[in-house]
């Protein structure tokens, strides 16, 4: 007998997740992970799930955005076949997903979840079956030096060397410098990426650049500094400071990674689903391995689920440098089981069997 396979429900419920201390990056904080649970029914009874992670400091977007996206989706979906997932995604943005990058993200989920579940194989084998592993980072968020230095230890801890670093606040550059410097005496052999969130100017790169040197600390990876659409200024960042310099906010679709890689503004690419889903991520993958543009794998303030989702993403394409998948750690509650299983920084997804292989509890 033949499983049927369109859709025959679209839910979507408000997934408020508290963490165990707010998320600070150079435009804000956030407390709550205020996301949004989204699930898709076959008719054969199969559920997909999937996840939408705004995060209004990262780029605007908010939970009632997305709210509103889904309330406009529930009808159009019904009887539509999950094997025309491309096809549904670009009629998802035709119909504004393109102004919510992580509603796209959780239908796209969702629907790759089911599909996967009806074809009965792991979602990472789906998306090329490379590997199945990846070494994650793990971040420290704004805090104080102490603070800092703090949760480098904590780190450390865990097994976790490579420690991301979020700069640019509004406390300045010498600021910054007290936390990194108080971050590389706990932690002298750990790489360190540090992530501006586009919140630093030229003048506070080159200040920045100056002290790292004075410092001696020379980073694994520049992410973001600048404004995103300042790419001729992370051109000269990467060239004046000899660093790997990524691009994340500047790039969000194909034509944004066509552009860094034009101008050569970045060596490397963060590939975050949230930003526009996973059938632009796989564009934009494509764009940067054409133009011998490295990979990096990252997220919002995600739970398991939508992690996992990244994780199979990036393991199963293979080719991914720099990995920063660790929101779940900072997560004080977990409503889920299943998932991306993490020993020391290692993930691993070899165990999923059919999708993502995350439900709610």
């Amino acid at each position: 007998m033949k499983v049927r396979s369109s859709i025959r429900a679209f839910t979507y419920t408000v997934l408020d997740i508290p963490l165990h201390a707010p998320f600070g990056i150079s435009g804000g904080a956030q407390a709550i992970a205020n996301n949004v649970l989204v699930a898709i029914t076959l008719d054969s009874g199969i559920i997909g799930y999937g996840e939408a992670a705004p995060l209004p400091p990262y780029n605007g977007e908010t939970q009632a955005d997305v709210l509103a996206i889904y309330k406009n989706a529930s009808d159009w979906l019904m009887g539509k076949e999950c094997t025309d997932w491309r096809a549904l995604a670009s009629e998802f943005r035709m119909r504004g997903g393109l102004n919510c990058g992580s509603a796209q993200c959780g239908f796209e989920m969702a629907i790759l979840d089911a599909l996967t579940q009806l074809e009965q194989i792991p979602l990472w084998k789906y998306f090329g079956g490379v590997s199945t592993t990846l070494e994650t980072d793990m971040t420290v968020t704004t805090g104080s030096p102490l603070e800092a230095a703090d949760a480098a230890k904590a780190i450390l801890a865990r097994g976790i060397s490579q420690i991301k670093v979020k700069i640019g606040g509004p406390k300045g550059t010498a600021y910054d410098l007290e936390r990194l410097a108080a971050i590389h005496q706990v932690a002298p052999t750990s790489p360190l990426i540090l992530d501006g969130n586009a919140g630093v100017s030229r003048l506070a790169a080159r200040e920045l650049v100056e002290g790292l040197r004075r410092l001696k600390i020379t980073p694994a990876l520049l992410e973001q500094w600048l404004p995103k659409d300042d790419l001729e200024g992370m051109r000269d960042l990467a060239i004046q400071s000899g660093w790997l310099v990524a691009a994340d906010e500047s790039v969000c679709s194909k034509q944004d990674a066509e552009k860094v890689a034009i101008l050569k503004a970045a060596q490397v690419i963060n590939i975050k689903l949230m930003k526009a889903g996973i059938a632009a991520a796989l564009d934009i993958a494509e764009v940067a391995r054409k133009n011998g543009i490295g990979l990096m794998i990252g997220g919002n303030v995600e739970s398991i689920l939508a992690m996992t989702v990244s994780a199979c993403f990036a393991a199963g394409q293979g080719g991914f440098t720099f990995a920063d998948l660790d929101t779940p750690l900072f997560m004080a509650t977990n409503p889920f089981t299943g998932g991306f299983t993490l020993t020391g920084g290692t993930i691993s997804v070899a165990h999923i069997k059919q999708g993502h292989g995350v439900i709610p509890r």
